[in-house]
């Protein structure tokens, strides 16, 4: 029979395992959709007009915004950034990049 505390223990080894296999499942199933529509030419990357504005600091530590024209950037169409590609959905609520001087 067991006692309360090996109970316990299978519990938080069974919550651990979840925890670290659910995520890693979800990457590998999207990274293996990916790689199927890429393989199949299925609309696997997308682009989307971001426009970045420098901020740059000044003496009295202060920042100065200068914008910059609009430019075009690749992205996939997936749930998690894949290929060094951020994932559409991302970007479409993300179009304004700051790029730090």
């Amino acid at each position: 029979m067991a006692n309360g505390r090996t109970i316990l223990g299978r519990f938080f080894r069974r919550v651990l395992l979840v925890s670290v296999l659910s995520p890693a499942t979800v990457w590998i199933f999207d990274y293996a959709v990916l790689r199927a529509r890429i393989a199949t030419n299925h609309n696997a990357f997308g682009t989307v007009t971001v426009r970045p504005y420098y901020a740059v600091p000044q003496k009295d530590h202060r920042e100065e915004y200068l914008m910059s024209d609009p430019e075009d950037q690749t992205c996939v169409n997936s749930l998690l950034p894949h290929l060094g590609d951020s994932p559409c959905w991302y970007l479409t609520r993300h179009k304004e990049k700051r790029v730090d001087m």
